[in-house]
């Protein structure tokens, strides 16, 4: 290089300092350096590039947007003006306005006259722009005085008999296209956000009548059904899922809405299509509201493929909805018919289920609904679109399986009206959709029929689960409120005026049939999968299928109890199980249920064990001995955590002593809050203060519990009344309800439960009705005959009345205490409630609940917690009334010679074949029945044989002698169930004998 030239290139450095060159990765990262500053310089260039061309773009569009307007103010061109608009109209609201007035001004010419032209297909281009500008404006603002312009020109453009007046040849073709590029850009999803920008309360405002007719514009413009069935789909998912779209409206355009929704094309929504395009359940619950109040003043008029698609368009949008979410707050705490809580501790609501996907739905508090939207759900329930509804069902058999699916899903959605659909569903044919269903469906379904139960999830099978679901629905209904004189009229040939709409063989046939499905829901499904799992294309598990089969089974049994009408053995399933091995799992359940010191329901107790779930909610399938063995061994298992051993130091034990004339109040004194599962030692005081002779082995508590029955349940006492058939139940009295007598009604609860702890038997009847509350079971109008024949007698009357408005009756009851009357309202307002037609079923049920429920809750609670303190629940849902009866009392049947004489034991100098044994028998075949009872009361302290017969009698019933002097009575030692019989020679003497002594009345002081 030469220096006085200058520097042409890159110098070269050259290192003379003698280090070495850099190294390899400083060179790397040098390279990388200079690529990302390259890169740089590259982006900054492009980026240059791309804001200038923005800035020539946004400057010539400022241009060309001038110009336009200019040409728009100058009026040059049609064209010219519209594609201006199409292009800036939702920005100018000014020309847009302007636009409209000028077409408006011009009609039909200045609209549809460049269609004639050589450009007519530049001209349609324009006004799909434009039209979709004009509805995108008024949707966002409803209320602008341009508004009702804009609508004029898209009224004019939907409407196909303005194009073909217009355009005569194509105008159809034309008006087609334009409708279907509105649908293309989210024509209903406007209309919805027009209606959602105005408050329900403006309803006067101008825009609302040309806009609900413009919504209904393109269902009346497609003829083509897959065109329409798309229409219909937008039209339901966005205008009629407005909330309160009725309350929005005029009442013009609500009469207009009506008139013009196409209820009678219902039948071309392709519904599973539909129903996956909802976004929310709130939408769904809308559209319920919305379509319902629109389409029942229709149902008289349209196919019964209409009606079927309606039903199944609501069933399906109520099927995804969570349980219970259509009931207004207040109706959520209220029994059905307004009735009070019903006493039941199954007061769980199953959780609803979609089980199309077996996923929980949300809850309930996840769907918001405001007042209004609620009131026009509930009125889905109401008579004026249920009988409707159900008349138009009636002429078209083909929707029944749609119709019972929709009530079912209706039920479930409002549960405290449950008692009103189905009472109008009951009702109509007066029964014969009753029988309707159960002929032509339930009784010729698979289910039910011993089948395997691995093919109940079958699709095919859903028709066959939704009648029989709705058919135990109704029965168990109509049986609230049906006397036994009508369930059994059926029975009578030529029967007039039978209410029962099933024949006897029927209700048999019905009855096993769902016994067989609800004891395979019990034993063969898996009690995990319950919750979860079920039908589907149903709401229902098979839990809640099992819980309603069971209620159902349970209404029928207790009409079988007390008047039997099917075959003996109907109601066992022992031919499927080893009953031996079901009583060792049930006491096995029971022992884990105990381990884990939880108190269940019966719903919880099936779900953890199947075999106690069995005896809890249908017990009658198993015998009643077996139950009773049960019943026992449960008891001995308690008994053995609360030792009695006189050398054990953990028992516990209480000495008590009673006065002679005084057993009920020292009893309560000393017994009220004593441990009474440990043992109680009494001892007896007589007349002159003494102590009686005797030592308590049991047979002297025996013989206070005995005698402490009688006392209490005296109904001179006030707290116990008695029915015509001297059967005994809770004095509703107001007395009877202050504390101290509810103190003395848990007390005589606790000393009943000691004696079914004891298995000592209590010679009192209870009232079927009031038994019926020891198993959390309601009473109903059945119950009311033997508590007050004469109310039953009129109920029924009025139930038959063919003119109820003219008893002048109302919905309250009168109470009359100590000479002053009040009145009680049966339902909030019901002194101003008149009871008619309608309304008399609800009035009937309502009475039958006050007096058999409602008057006696507060004793019938104290009596059951007295109770339940000894006795577990659950052990006594084993049990029906009757049963229950036989458990507390015994067997009131004569006593079986032979039978005590097989289970006899003796003692000293005794045998079966001794002298005196011989003529002890034969003696004792000569007594009647009562002398009989009194004998055995006389040793075992209770007048009557153990239900299971005396191999049951716990200590075996024995006989020893005790002298040879013929001259003394016998005696006996009831602890021990001990007879001492001196050894008599005659038969004369000793028949004298043993009467006198059976007869005279002593105290323990003659043993």
């Amino acid at each position: 290089m030469i220096p006085f030239l200058g520097d042409s290139g890159r110098r070269r450095n050259i290192n003379l300092g003698g280090k070495t060159a850099a190294s390899h990765a400083s060179i790397l990262d040098q390279a990388k350096t200079q690529r990302l500053e390259r890169e740089t310089q590259r982006r900054k260039y492009e980026s240059a590039i791309k804001v200038q061309a923005w800035y020539r773009g946004r400057s010539e569009a400022r241009r060309a947007k001038a110009q336009m307007q200019r040409d728009f103010d100058a009026g040059s061109s049609p064209h010219a003006g519209a594609r201006y608009l199409a292009l800036f109209g939702q920005e100018d609201e000014y020309r847009l306005n302007a636009w409209s007035l000028a077409v408006i001004k011009g009609g039909d010419a200045a609209l549809f006259g460049p269609f004639t032209a050589a450009d007519a297909g530049s001209w349609q281009i324009l006004l799909q722009r434009l039209s979709l500008v004009l509805l995108r404006t008024v949707s966002r603002s409803p209320e602008s005085p341009s508004a009702l312009n804009h609508l004029k020109i898209l009224d004019a453009l939907l409407s196909v008999s303005t194009f073909k007046k217009a355009l005569p040849f194509n105008g159809e073709n034309l008006c087609l296209q334009i409708t279907s590029y509105l649908l293309r850009h989210d024509f209903f999803r406007l209309i919805r956000e027009g209606y959602l920008h105005v408050p329900p309360e403006r309803k006067t405002a101008p825009f609302l009548p040309p806009w609900t007719a413009l919504a209904l514009s393109p269902l009346s413009t497609f003829s083509n059904p897959s065109d329409f069935a798309n229409c219909l789909i937008q039209f339901l998912g966005h205008v009629l899922t407005v909330p309160l779209i009725p309350n929005r409206l005029p009442l013009p355009s609500v009469t207009y809405l009506a008139i013009h929704l196409p209820i009678s094309r219902l039948d071309q929504l392709p519904l599973p299509e539909f129903l996956t395009s909802f976004p929310s359940l709130e939408s769904r619950a809308h559209l319920i509201a919305n379509l319902s109040t629109f389409a029942y003043p229709r149902f008289s008029k349209v196919s019964g493929p209409v009606i079927q698609a309606y039903l199944s368009l609501i069933s399906g949008l109520m099927e995804t909805l969570p349980l219970g979410c259509f009931e207004i707050e207040k109706a959520k705490k209220a029994d059905r018919w307004g009735a009070e809580e019903p006493d039941t501790d199954d007061d769980e609501i199953p959780v609803a289920v979609q089980v199309t996907s077996f996923e929980l739905t949300p809850s309930i508090a996840s769907l918001r609904l405001d007042q209004r939207t609620l009131n026009r759900l509930q009125a889905i329930q109401s008579p004026a679109h249920l009988q409707p509804l159900l008349a138009a069902s009636s002429k078209h058999p083909s929707t029944r399986i749609a119709l019972c699916n929709f009530i079912l899903n209706l039920c479930d959605l409002m549960p405290s009206k449950r008692n009103n659909v189905l009472g109008s569903m009951a009702a109509t044919g007066s029964g014969g959709l009753i029988r309707e269903i159960y002929r032509g469906w339930v009784r010729v379904a698979p289910l039910g029929k011993d089948e395997s139960t691995r093919t109940w999830s079958d699709p095919q099978l859903t028709p066959s689960w939704v009648t029989l679901l709705i058919l135990t629905e109704l029965f168990n209904h109509i049986l609230l409120t049906m006397g036994d004189d009508e369930f059994f009229a059926s029975a009578a040939p030529n029967a007039t005026g039978a209410r029962n709409p099933l024949t006897l063989d029927e209700v048999v046939a019905f009855s096993r049939q769902l016994l067989n499905v609800v004891f395979a829901l019990f034993t063969e499904l898996d009690q995990r999968g319950l919750q979860q799992q079920g039908i589907r294309g149903l709401r229902m598990t098979w839990e809640m299928i099992r819980e309603r089969g069971t209620q159902c089974l349970q209404a029928i049994h207790s009409r079988d109890s007390r008047r039997p009408f099917v075959p003996t053995d109907h109601w066992l399933r022992t031919g499927e199980m080893d009953l031996k091995t079901f009583v060792e799992a049930a006491l096995a359940e029971e022992d884990d249920l105990v381990a884990g010191a939880r108190t269940l329901t019966k719903r919880q107790l099936a779900l953890l064990s199947p075999r106690l779930g069995i005896l809890n909610n249908i017990p009658f399938a198993i015998p009643f001995d077996t139950r009773v063995s049960i019943f026992r061994r449960f008891v001995a298992n308690d008994q053995a955590k609360h030792p009695t051993d006189p050398f054990d130091r953990r028992a516990s034990r209480t000495r008590v002593s009673v006065r002679r004339g005084k057993i009920a109040q020292d009893g309560f004194d000393h017994l009220a809050d004593a441990d009474l599962k440990g043992e109680v030692q009494i001892s007896f005081i007589d007349q002159f203060g003494n102590e009686e002779a005797g030592i308590d082995g049991g047979g002297v508590f025996k013989e206070f519990l005995t005698s402490l029955s009688k006392e209490v349940f005296d109904s001179d006492r006030g707290l116990w009344l008695e029915t015509g058939q001297r059967e005994l139940y809770p004095n509703p009295h107001s007395y009877a309800t202050e504390p101290h007598s509810l103190n003395w009604f848990r007390f005589v609860g606790r000393i009943l439960g000691k004696a079914l702890y004891e298995g000592i038997l209590v010679d009192i009847a209870f009232a079927p009705f009031f038994l019926a509350k020891w198993l959390k079971k309601q009473s109903f109008l059945d119950d009311l005959a033997s508590l007050d024949p004469e109310l039953y007698r009129g109920l029924i009357h009025l139930k038959h009345d063919p003119n109820p408005e003219a008893l002048s009756l109302d919905f309250t009851v009168t109470l009359e205490e100590l000479g002053v009357a009040r009145t009680i309202d049966l339902i909030p307002d019901g002194s101003n409630i008149p009871v008619t037609r309608q309304n008399r079923l609800q009035y009937i049920y309502l009475v039958s609940n006050f007096h058999l429920n409602k008057k006696i809750r507060l004793q019938c609670e104290a009596f059951f917690d007295g109770l339940a303190s000894m006795v577990d629940p659950k052990w006594l849902r084993m049990f029906n009334q009757q049963e229950l009866q036989l458990l507390v009392s015994g067997a009131n049947s004569p006593i079986d010679i032979d039978d005590l004489r097989e289970n006899t034991q003796y003692g000293g100098v005794y045998d079966d074949d001794e002298e005196t044994i011989r003529l002890f028998w034969k003696v004792l075949k000569s007594f009647d029945q009562d002398q009989c009872r009194a004998l055995l009361r006389f040793v075992t302290s209770c007048s009557r044989p153990p239900l299971l017969g005396f191999k049951e009698l716990y200590p075996k019933f024995c006989i020893r002698d005790s002298s040879n002097d013929e001259s003394r009575l016998p005696t006996s030692s009831t602890c021990v169930n001990l007879l001492k019989l001196p050894r008599y020679k005659s038969e004369a003497i000793l028949r004298q004998k043993i009467l006198q002594a059976v007869t005279s009345g002593a105290g323990f002081d003659l043993s």
